[in-house]
């Protein structure tokens, strides 16, 4: 079945088997990526799979192999979140990092029906002025391969009014919003993301289950959640992918997509994600079918990959 991955980190993407070879090639131990008991301690693993990546060959092969392992999953469409200033000026200047990156993905998809766009994703760890210098780069790629724009991080590092001004700046050139909030807190934080950033994508955003008025307005408002399950439970959002509030959240309305966010370091790929949604929460063939024809209607994917896509799910359905 044609779908579409809006919530994926690009470095948490890379294969094992990578991260083996690129640890060996620079001399350092292989990080650990399992078994996480805080999210302190998932953003330091996280940290560490970056820190390997040294050379400009590194970040080509790992776009490569994310855009292969995406098209093992059907996936017709991916946006990875990135932040090119992690590697400027090591490997050469943003706009060179970027180039590179939208580049190497482009050539890499093509050939195998992957679509690829970015998500420019900030970080509430670092200043908000980072942010809006990263924003004015999304806006100075929109049209150019930057599809959305991002907030990632601790939610509890500060408040969504301190990225107002960057967000503003994107959703001004037509990019995408699409910031992280409402996983690891509750509803209080969401609405404060939803108020400052006026999102058009929540990444995450389960907490809303405890708040009806809550689910309603985003539920009005066709705010899409995109919503991961085997990270959710990963990182103790939920206490087992059988109690996650997803059937619950879409009979309230909401439109929700499903993503695969580190299938690094939680050991999943897009794939797999749908098939946890029919195996442990029961979801249908229409239900799976709306999740992934969501995820295309929800994305920055060109007029002719979102049609052929929701033909292919169309006709996944009536094969089904």
């Amino acid at each position: 079945m044609p779908k579409a991955d809006l919530h994926l980190h690009l470095e948490g993407a890379m294969r094992p088997e990578t991260l083996a070879d690129l640890s060996d090639a620079h001399g350092e131990p292989t990080p650990q990526v399992a078994n996480y008991s805080s999210f302190d301690q998932f953003q330091h693993c996280y940290r560490a799979v970056v820190k390997m990546i040294r050379t400009r060959a590194d970040l080509r092969r790992l776009v490569r192999e994310v855009v292969e392992d995406a098209a093992v999953s059907g996936t017709v469409w991916i946006e990875p979140h990135f932040n090119p200033a992690t590697y400027a000026p090591a490997l050469g200047s943003v706009d060179e990092v970027l180039d590179l990156v939208l580049e190497t993905g482009l050539a890499a998809g093509e050939p195998l029906g992957v679509g690829f766009g970015l998500t420019l994703s900030a970080s509430r760890n670092r200043d908000p002025r980072h942010a809006t210098d990263l924003a004015r780069l999304a806006a100075a790629y929109a049209g150019r391969g930057v599809v959305t724009f991002g907030l990632a991080g601790d939610e509890t590092a500060g408040s969504a009014e301190a990225f107002k001004d960057a967000f503003t700046i994107a959703r001004d050139a037509g990019v995408i919003i699409a910031p992280h909030s409402g996983e690891l807190v509750g509803g209080a934080t969401l609405r404060n993301a939803l108020d400052a950033l006026v999102p058009d994508r929540i990444g995450h955003g389960i907490r809303a289950i405890e708040d009806q008025m809550l689910l309603e307005h985003l539920a009005d408002a066709q705010i899409t959640l995109d919503i991961c399950l085997t990270s959710n439970r990963a990182l103790g959002v939920v206490r087992d992918t059988k109690e996650h509030p997803l059937p619950r959240i879409l009979e309230s309305g909401v439109r929700c997509s499903l993503g695969s966010d580190d299938p690094l370091l939680l050991g999943t790929s897009l794939l797999a994600e749908y098939r946890l949604a029919r195996s442990q929460l029961e979801l249908v063939d229409s239900q799976l079918a709306a999740l992934a024809r969501t995820s295309i209607q929800s994305s920055g994917a060109p007029d002719h990959i979102l049609t052929r896509a929701l033909h292919g799910i169309d006709a996944w359905l009536g094969e089904s």
